[in-house]
C-alpha cells in the first residue's frame, strides 16, 4: 500500500464516526421472543387452528428483543395507534452483546 492510503486508513479507523458511517445502512433482522417450547414431531403434526402451545415464560415476564438472533434488550408489549410495540425496560450491556456474536 502506498503511504497516503495507509495514512488515510489509520485515520479512518481511529475516528469512531467514520466507522459508524460505514455500517449505518446495513440491514439487520429484529425479532421479539415471547417464549420457547419444545415438541416431538408427533405432537407438532397434531397442531391445528385453536391449538395452544405452552411457552417457557410466565405472564408479565419481559420479552427478549433480538437483533440477528442476539438478545440486545428486554421489554414489554405496548399498544401505539392500534399497533403493537415494545417498550424497552432493559438494554443488554454492549460488551455482553459482543460476547454472544
Amino acid at each position: 500500500m502506498s503511504e497516503s492510503i495507509m495514512s488515510t486508513t489509520r485515520e479512518a479507523s481511529a475516528d469512531p464516526t467514520v466507522q459508524l458511517d460505514l455500517i449505518q445502512n446495513v440491514a439487520v433482522s429484529i425479532s421479539v421472543e415471547v417464549g420457547r417450547s419444545s415438541l416431538r414431531i408427533r405432537d407438532l403434526i397434531k397442531l391445528g387452528q385453536g391449538s395452544v402451545l405452552e411457552l417457557d415464560r410466565v405472564a408479565g415476564e419481559p420479552l427478549d428483543v433480538c437483533v440477528n438472533n442476539t438478545v440486545i434488550a428486554r421489554g414489554e408489549v405496548v399498544l401505539v395507534n392500534e399497533r403493537y410495540g415494545i417498550r424497552l425496560t432493559q438494554v443488554v450491556d454492549p460488551e455482553d452483546r459482543v460476547k454472544h456474536l
